[in-house]
Protein backbone atom coordinates (compact mmCIF):
# COMPACT_ATOMS: atom_id res chain seq x y z
CA UNK A 1 0.00 0.00 0.00
CA UNK A 2 1.40 3.14 -1.21
CA UNK A 3 2.23 5.74 2.35
CA UNK A 4 1.00 9.08 2.60
CA UNK A 5 1.80 12.30 4.67
CA UNK A 6 0.18 15.39 6.13
CA UNK A 7 1.75 18.83 8.10
CA UNK A 8 -0.35 21.23 9.16
CA UNK A 9 1.60 24.36 10.22
CA UNK A 10 -0.85 26.18 12.71
CA UNK A 11 0.18 29.40 14.73
CA UNK A 12 1.26 27.16 17.77
CA UNK A 13 2.14 23.86 16.60
CA UNK A 14 3.62 21.28 13.47
CA UNK A 15 1.85 18.19 13.21
CA UNK A 16 2.41 15.18 11.23
CA UNK A 17 0.13 12.49 10.18
CA UNK A 18 1.54 9.48 7.81
CA UNK A 19 -1.08 6.77 6.52
CA UNK A 20 -0.88 3.80 4.44
CA UNK A 21 -3.91 4.59 1.90
CA UNK A 22 -5.86 1.30 0.33
CA UNK A 23 -8.36 3.24 -1.78
CA UNK A 24 -10.17 5.57 0.28
CA UNK A 25 -9.18 3.57 3.40
CA UNK A 26 -6.71 4.53 5.49
CA UNK A 27 -4.61 3.01 8.58
CA UNK A 28 -2.77 4.79 10.87
CA UNK A 29 1.02 4.94 11.08
CA UNK A 30 2.09 7.65 13.02
CA UNK A 31 0.40 10.95 14.38
CA UNK A 32 2.82 13.43 16.13
CA UNK A 33 2.80 16.99 17.30
CA UNK A 34 5.72 19.73 18.29
CA UNK A 35 5.14 23.31 19.65
CA UNK A 36 7.04 25.76 17.59
CA UNK A 37 5.34 28.75 18.08
CA UNK A 38 5.82 29.99 14.83
CA UNK A 39 2.83 32.77 15.30
CA UNK A 40 5.61 34.16 17.87
CA UNK A 41 4.33 37.94 17.76
CA UNK A 42 2.53 37.75 14.49
CA UNK A 43 -0.16 39.48 16.00
CA UNK A 44 1.89 42.87 16.95
CA UNK A 45 4.36 42.83 14.65
CA UNK A 46 3.15 41.26 11.03
CA UNK A 47 6.13 39.50 10.73
CA UNK A 48 7.37 35.96 11.57
CA UNK A 49 9.94 35.98 13.82
CA UNK A 50 13.30 34.26 12.68
CA UNK A 51 13.84 32.31 15.68
CA UNK A 52 10.44 31.06 15.58
CA UNK A 53 10.88 30.07 11.84
CA UNK A 54 14.17 28.44 12.95
CA UNK A 55 12.27 26.45 15.28
CA UNK A 56 10.08 25.65 12.70
CA UNK A 57 13.12 24.32 10.58
CA UNK A 58 14.16 22.16 12.93
CA UNK A 59 11.14 20.32 14.10
CA UNK A 60 10.09 20.36 9.55
CA UNK A 61 13.96 18.89 9.08
CA UNK A 62 12.96 15.87 11.96
CA UNK A 63 9.73 15.03 9.84
CA UNK A 64 11.06 15.21 6.56
CA UNK A 65 13.41 11.99 8.28
CA UNK A 66 10.60 10.08 9.53
CA UNK A 67 8.85 10.56 6.06
CA UNK A 68 11.59 9.19 4.42
CA UNK A 69 12.23 6.48 7.11
CA UNK A 70 8.53 5.44 6.30
CA UNK A 71 9.01 5.62 2.80
CA UNK A 72 6.34 8.39 2.38
CA UNK A 73 5.17 8.92 -1.74
CA UNK A 74 3.92 12.10 -1.54
CA UNK A 75 2.66 14.66 1.23
CA UNK A 76 1.05 17.83 1.89
CA UNK A 77 2.22 20.81 4.12
CA UNK A 78 -0.45 23.51 4.42
CA UNK A 79 -0.10 26.81 6.62
CA UNK A 80 -2.40 28.59 8.40
CA UNK A 81 -3.51 31.70 10.56
CA UNK A 82 0.68 32.59 11.38
CA UNK A 83 1.55 32.33 7.74
CA UNK A 84 -1.54 34.36 6.38
CA UNK A 85 -1.00 37.17 8.64
CA UNK A 86 2.84 37.45 8.00
CA UNK A 87 4.32 39.88 5.49
CA UNK A 88 7.31 38.00 5.17
CA UNK A 89 6.25 34.41 4.76
CA UNK A 90 8.02 34.38 1.66
CA UNK A 91 10.83 33.55 3.83
CA UNK A 92 9.48 30.11 5.40
CA UNK A 93 8.00 29.51 2.15
CA UNK A 94 11.71 28.95 0.86
CA UNK A 95 12.68 27.18 3.76
CA UNK A 96 10.11 24.19 3.68
CA UNK A 97 10.47 23.96 -0.13
CA UNK A 98 14.23 23.19 0.91
CA UNK A 99 13.01 20.68 2.78
CA UNK A 100 10.37 18.80 1.78
CA UNK A 101 11.92 18.81 -2.27
CA UNK A 102 13.72 15.58 -0.12
CA UNK A 103 10.17 13.83 -0.12
CA UNK A 104 8.89 15.33 -3.82
CA UNK A 105 10.59 17.52 -6.60
CA UNK A 106 8.80 20.73 -6.05
CA UNK A 107 6.80 20.14 -3.09
CA UNK A 108 6.68 23.26 -0.62
CA UNK A 109 3.92 24.24 2.06
CA UNK A 110 1.02 26.16 0.78
CA UNK A 111 -1.23 28.69 2.69
CA UNK A 112 -4.58 28.01 2.60
CA UNK A 113 -7.45 30.59 3.25
CA UNK A 114 -9.43 29.96 6.43
CA UNK A 115 -12.72 28.86 4.85
CA UNK A 116 -10.20 26.24 3.16
CA UNK A 117 -8.98 25.34 6.57
CA UNK A 118 -12.63 24.91 7.93
CA UNK A 119 -13.83 22.83 5.04
CA UNK A 120 -10.45 20.08 5.79
CA UNK A 121 -11.12 20.31 9.37
CA UNK A 122 -14.44 19.21 8.73
CA UNK A 123 -14.15 16.52 6.49
CA UNK A 124 -11.31 15.01 9.08
CA UNK A 125 -13.14 15.57 11.97
CA UNK A 126 -16.65 14.23 11.10
CA UNK A 127 -15.18 10.95 9.06
CA UNK A 128 -15.45 8.70 11.57
CA UNK A 129 -19.17 10.01 13.38
CA UNK A 130 -21.44 8.90 10.70
CA UNK A 131 -23.86 7.90 13.70
CA UNK A 132 -23.72 11.15 15.29
CA UNK A 133 -27.56 13.19 14.26
CA UNK A 134 -26.81 15.77 11.31
CA UNK A 135 -25.96 18.83 10.48
CA UNK A 136 -22.50 18.77 12.22
CA UNK A 137 -21.13 21.60 13.43
CA UNK A 138 -17.27 21.46 13.50
CA UNK A 139 -14.95 23.97 15.66
CA UNK A 140 -11.20 23.93 15.29
CA UNK A 141 -9.85 25.92 18.01
CA UNK A 142 -6.24 27.00 16.55
CA UNK A 143 -3.88 29.28 17.91
CA UNK A 144 -4.23 32.15 15.76
CA UNK A 145 -7.88 31.23 14.29
CA UNK A 146 -10.98 29.46 14.89
CA UNK A 147 -12.96 27.75 12.47
CA UNK A 148 -16.47 27.36 12.83
CA UNK A 149 -18.03 24.86 9.88
CA UNK A 150 -21.85 23.40 9.66
CA UNK A 151 -21.76 20.49 7.03
CA UNK A 152 -23.50 17.00 6.65
CA UNK A 153 -21.59 13.97 7.20
CA UNK A 154 -21.23 13.37 3.35
CA UNK A 155 -19.30 16.91 3.65
CA UNK A 156 -22.05 19.20 2.21
CA UNK A 157 -20.53 22.57 4.16
CA UNK A 158 -24.12 24.46 4.91
CA UNK A 159 -21.88 27.22 5.96
CA UNK A 160 -18.12 28.31 7.08
CA UNK A 161 -15.95 31.00 8.86
CA UNK A 162 -12.43 31.37 9.91
CA UNK A 163 -12.63 33.64 13.53
CA UNK A 164 -9.62 35.81 14.34
CA UNK A 165 -9.66 34.21 17.89
CA UNK A 166 -7.13 31.88 18.71
CA UNK A 167 -4.99 30.67 22.26
CA UNK A 168 -2.05 32.46 21.40
CA UNK A 169 -3.58 35.54 19.83
CA UNK A 170 -5.79 35.96 22.88
CA UNK A 171 -2.64 35.42 25.33
CA UNK A 172 -0.31 37.79 23.68
CA UNK A 173 -2.81 40.61 22.43
CA UNK A 174 -4.92 40.60 25.75
CA UNK A 175 -4.24 37.71 28.53
CA UNK A 176 -0.16 39.04 29.57
CA UNK A 177 -0.41 38.43 33.09
CA UNK A 178 0.22 35.12 34.87
CA UNK A 179 -2.42 33.86 35.94
CA UNK A 180 -4.23 36.87 34.14
CA UNK A 181 -5.86 39.77 35.38
CA UNK A 182 -9.76 40.31 36.22
CA UNK A 183 -9.14 43.36 33.71
CA UNK A 184 -7.96 41.29 31.04
CA UNK A 185 -10.15 38.20 31.43
CA UNK A 186 -13.36 41.04 30.79
CA UNK A 187 -11.56 42.39 27.85
CA UNK A 188 -10.76 38.96 26.43
CA UNK A 189 -14.58 38.11 26.84
CA UNK A 190 -15.43 40.66 25.03
CA UNK A 191 -12.96 40.07 22.14
CA UNK A 192 -14.22 36.59 21.60
CA UNK A 193 -17.81 37.47 22.10
CA UNK A 194 -17.06 40.08 19.08
CA UNK A 195 -15.60 37.26 17.10
CA UNK A 196 -18.57 35.10 17.53
CA UNK A 197 -21.52 37.66 16.89
CA UNK A 198 -20.36 38.09 13.68
CA UNK A 199 -19.63 33.86 13.50
CA UNK A 200 -23.39 33.91 13.84
CA UNK A 201 -24.20 35.82 11.30
CA UNK A 202 -22.17 33.67 8.46
CA UNK A 203 -22.80 30.38 9.89
CA UNK A 204 -26.25 28.36 10.39
CA UNK A 205 -25.10 27.33 13.39
CA UNK A 206 -28.57 27.31 15.18
CA UNK A 207 -29.09 24.32 12.11
CA UNK A 208 -26.22 22.08 14.09
CA UNK A 209 -28.08 19.22 15.76
CA UNK A 210 -24.26 17.89 17.18
CA UNK A 211 -20.99 19.87 17.77
CA UNK A 212 -17.70 18.94 17.59
CA UNK A 213 -14.34 20.27 18.82
CA UNK A 214 -10.65 19.45 18.04
CA UNK A 215 -7.30 20.74 18.00
CA UNK A 216 -5.15 20.94 20.88
CA UNK A 217 -7.13 23.18 23.46
CA UNK A 218 -10.38 21.15 23.08
CA UNK A 219 -8.40 18.01 23.20
CA UNK A 220 -6.47 18.71 26.41
CA UNK A 221 -9.60 20.58 28.26
CA UNK A 222 -10.84 17.02 27.34
CA UNK A 223 -8.00 15.34 28.98
CA UNK A 224 -8.18 17.38 31.97
CA UNK A 225 -12.01 17.06 32.26
CA UNK A 226 -11.52 12.89 32.03
CA UNK A 227 -9.14 13.00 34.87
CA UNK A 228 -6.25 11.02 32.93
CA UNK A 229 -3.51 10.29 34.41
CA UNK A 230 -1.41 10.96 30.96
CA UNK A 231 -2.19 11.83 27.59
CA UNK A 232 -4.48 9.49 25.90
CA UNK A 233 -5.74 10.31 22.50
CA UNK A 234 -7.66 7.28 22.00
CA UNK A 235 -9.84 7.99 25.44
CA UNK A 236 -10.25 11.51 24.81
CA UNK A 237 -11.77 10.61 20.63
CA UNK A 238 -15.18 10.57 20.91
CA UNK A 239 -15.62 12.02 24.38
CA UNK A 240 -19.05 13.62 25.37
CA UNK A 241 -18.09 16.50 27.51
CA UNK A 242 -21.45 18.05 29.02
CA UNK A 243 -20.90 22.17 29.49
CA UNK A 244 -22.01 22.81 33.02
CA UNK A 245 -18.64 20.23 33.76
CA UNK A 246 -16.92 22.31 31.22
CA UNK A 247 -17.38 25.97 32.65
CA UNK A 248 -16.02 24.57 36.32
CA UNK A 249 -12.89 23.55 34.57
CA UNK A 250 -12.27 26.44 32.27
CA UNK A 251 -12.66 28.21 35.35
CA UNK A 252 -9.57 26.31 37.09
CA UNK A 253 -7.27 26.54 33.87
CA UNK A 254 -7.97 30.11 33.69
CA UNK A 255 -7.33 31.06 37.17
CA UNK A 256 -4.06 28.68 37.27
CA UNK A 257 -0.64 29.79 36.69
CA UNK A 258 1.30 28.64 33.76
CA UNK A 259 3.76 26.61 35.88
CA UNK A 260 0.68 24.90 37.82
CA UNK A 261 -1.21 24.31 34.36
CA UNK A 262 2.27 22.59 33.23
CA UNK A 263 2.38 20.80 36.03
CA UNK A 264 -0.28 18.37 35.40
CA UNK A 265 1.03 15.64 32.42
CA UNK A 266 -1.97 15.99 30.79
CA UNK A 267 -0.99 19.94 29.47
CA UNK A 268 2.04 19.96 26.86
CA UNK A 269 4.31 21.95 27.81
CA UNK A 270 4.32 24.13 25.85
CA UNK A 271 0.92 24.91 25.49
CA UNK A 272 0.77 25.31 29.46
CA UNK A 273 0.63 29.25 29.24
CA UNK A 274 -1.81 29.76 25.96
CA UNK A 275 -4.25 27.22 27.42
CA UNK A 276 -6.28 29.92 29.45
CA UNK A 277 -6.74 32.22 26.34
CA UNK A 278 -7.86 29.03 24.66
CA UNK A 279 -10.15 28.19 27.74
CA UNK A 280 -11.83 31.50 26.82
CA UNK A 281 -12.29 30.87 23.86
CA UNK A 282 -14.15 27.87 24.72
CA UNK A 283 -16.20 29.79 27.21
CA UNK A 284 -17.77 31.45 24.46
CA UNK A 285 -18.07 28.87 22.10
CA UNK A 286 -20.65 26.77 24.86
CA UNK A 287 -22.50 30.12 25.03
CA UNK A 288 -23.23 30.38 21.42
CA UNK A 289 -23.83 26.69 21.38
CA UNK A 290 -26.47 27.03 24.09
CA UNK A 291 -28.23 30.50 22.92
CA UNK A 292 -28.87 29.24 19.16
CA UNK A 293 -29.23 25.78 20.18
CA UNK A 294 -30.53 25.14 23.46
CA UNK A 295 -27.74 22.30 22.98
CA UNK A 296 -25.41 21.52 26.30
CA UNK A 297 -22.84 18.86 25.27
CA UNK A 298 -19.97 19.07 22.86
CA UNK A 299 -17.92 15.92 21.24
CA UNK A 300 -14.32 16.33 20.92
CA UNK A 301 -12.72 14.46 18.21
CA UNK A 302 -8.76 13.63 17.99
CA UNK A 303 -8.89 13.79 14.12
CA UNK A 304 -8.90 17.13 12.63
CA UNK A 305 -7.44 18.86 9.37
CA UNK A 306 -4.44 16.38 9.04
CA UNK A 307 -7.02 13.88 8.39
CA UNK A 308 -9.07 15.90 6.14
CA UNK A 309 -5.64 16.74 4.24
CA UNK A 310 -4.80 13.02 3.70
CA UNK A 311 -8.50 13.04 2.35
CA UNK A 312 -7.87 14.84 -0.25
CA UNK A 313 -4.43 14.03 -0.80
CA UNK A 314 -5.24 10.85 -1.76
CA UNK A 315 -8.33 11.57 -4.16
CA UNK A 316 -5.27 13.19 -5.99
CA UNK A 317 -4.04 9.79 -6.58
CA UNK A 318 -5.32 6.24 -8.76
CA UNK A 319 -5.40 3.79 -6.39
Amino acid sequence: MPRFAAIDCGTNSLRLLIVDADGQETKEVLRTMEIVRLGQSVDATGQLDPEAIERTRVVLARFVELMKQEKVVDARMVATSATRDASNRDVFFRMTASLLSEIKPGLVAEVISGDEEARLSFIGAVADLTDEPGPLCVIDLGGGSTEFVVGDAHGEILGAHSAQMGCVRLTERIMRADPPTATELEIAEEFVAERIAQTELIVPIAQAKTFVGCAGTFTTIAALALGLEAYDPRAIHDAHLRFDALRVLTKQVISLTSAERRANPVVHTGRADVLAGGAMVVNGILDMIERQTGISTIIISEKDILDGIISQLISTHEL
